[in-house]
């Protein structure tokens, strides 16, 4: 359903909900990312040293970065239970309770003890409260890219699917901002290890009460309102999901999965990682923390515009079309990113990271209109959210411990330009296995229609 087509006898009051709609969107989801990409960034940054020392500096490395992996583990659950809840109670409810689940966990990170001050339980409760990132990471998307979606008047889906999107690149910009501030000028050196770290954990607390007020402003999901009226819900929805659909789930798991793994390099805290790592530590690199986090705050703009980019053009083009562009993009920068980050300048890193960044928009921003338009309106919550995680999953929950390992196991990055490069090949290929649904009707009464796979060869 259309907002065309919806119940109001007033454009001007649509308007209005349209503004209320994309604001809410990208508000909350960047309020949700901020708290994600500030733990990643933590953990390649300081949480090694204030949390797994005793394993000594690789391994805590590895270690820190494998409780960012762990999160990716538990979001199919997150999305199981959104998405059974997203499709019988509805889109909004799920999105306040993703948002209180993602903050609470995110600022109990702040309040955090040490290793050195509690021992073991620091790391475990650590990891407790990553797993409950993760369930709402889960969650979170699916029914913010839905409420954005179907909304949306006819030809606009990809511009207004995008507004959840960019709130991913805004998180991160904030995130490194927030982070390059405090390193840089209000706890430099010892102080940001000591308790600088904790002030962005904690801040979270405030986004998250903004985050609220305006997510309960906005009117529930005109196509889930319809399926209520006509009493569609699914009664089991994440059954008839994979009984019926699940080739389509994996094939479109997989065209995540290019853009999530090659994401992660920047925004899961491994190139911060590996740039900033102490000569004398092993590191290649040897960068100050703060210039790090600038350019890759500043490379984040880029990806925001990208963003937006392609979701305004696929409406235009087509979303399958833009993937191409965007894939293309990413393999044509993939073995540009680590040379240029190797030579220590700010300004040649940040040019790698914008450069790579292009690809990351172009693969991301029409992904919201693109998973709503390829799931039936009854599953469509659990669908557009199971598919998200096994993406992640496959995609970007261990790609910084697997490129750790590969420096740590070769001496160079060329090896983790090659396995990123892998994975996006395989992403390519499944973008192309899926038909073009652009402009599908996403309404209730088109049930029919919207179940035929849109898979070449399949019907």
């Amino acid at each position: 359903m259309s907002v065309s087509t919806a119940a109001t006898n007033h454009p001007d009051a649509r308007r209005r909900e349209l503004r209320r709609v994309a604001m809410a969107t990208v508000i909350g989801t960047t309020i949700e990312w901020y708290d994600f990409f500030l733990y990643a960034s933590a953990a390649g940054l300081v949480f090694g040293a204030l949390f797994f020392a005793p394993a000594g500096t690789g391994a805590a490395t590895l270690l820190s970065f494998a409780t960012v992996g762990i999160s990716f583990l538990f979001r199919p659950l997150g999305a199981f239970l959104a998405g059974h809840y997203g499709d019988k109670i509805g889109r909004k409810a799920m999105l306040v309770v993703t948002l209180l689940l993602m903050g609470g966990a995110t600022t109990l990170i702040g309040l955090l003890p040490t290793y050195e001050q509690i021992g073991m339980a620091a790391p475990v409760l650590l990891v407790v409260l990553r797993i409950l990132q993760g369930l709402s990471t889960g969650g979170e998307w699916g029914g913010a890219v839905l409420m954005a979606v179907e909304h949306a008047p006819d030809g606009r889906r990809g511009r207004f699917g995008a507004f959840p999107q960019i709130g991913v690149p805004i998180g991160l910009l904030l995130a490194s901002g927030v982070l390059a501030l405090m390193t840089g000028v209000v706890s430099p050196g010892d102080a940001f290890l000591e308790w600088g770290w904790r002030v962005p954990f904690l801040l979270s607390f405030v986004l998250i009460v903004v985050g609220i007020v305006v997510r309960r402003s906005v009117e529930e999901s005109p196509v889930f309102t319809e399926l209520a009226a006509k009493k569609r819900e699914a009664r089991t929805p994440v059954v008839r999901l994979f009984r019926e659909h699940w080739l389509l789930v994996l094939l479109a798991a997989l065209t995540f999965a290019g853009n999530n793994a090659a994401g992660y390099m920047t925004t899961g805290g491994y190139l911060q990682n590996y740039a900033t790592t102490p000569i004398a530590d092993g590191g290649l690199v040897g960068m100050d923390r703060t210039p790090v986090l600038l350019a890759v705050a500043g490379a984040s703009v880029v990806w925001l515009v990208c963003t937006f980019a392609a979701g305004v053009v696929s409406d235009r083009i087509g979303r399958r079309n833009t993937y191409i562009i965007g894939w293309i993009a990413f393999l044509a920068t993939v073995f540009l990113l680590f040379p240029l980050v190797n030579t220590g300048n700010p300004w040649l890193l940040f040019c790698g990271v914008a450069l790579f960044a292009i690809g990351n928009g172009f693969t991301y921003g029409q992904q919201a209109a693109y998973f709503a338009e390829l799931f039936p309106a009854s599953i469509r919550y659990s669908g557009v959210s199971i598919t998200y995680a096994i993406g992640a999953i496959l995609g970007g929950a261990f790609a910084p411990t697997i490129a750790t390992w590969l420096v740590q196991t070769t001496g160079t990055a060329t090896s983790v330009a090659f396995y990123i490069a892998s994975v996006m090949v395989v992403a390519f290929a499944a973008t192309l296995v899926l038909r073009d649904r652009t402009g599908i009707p996403l309404g209730a009464e088109h049930e029919a229609e919207q179940a035929r796979l849109p898979i070449h060869g399949m019907r």
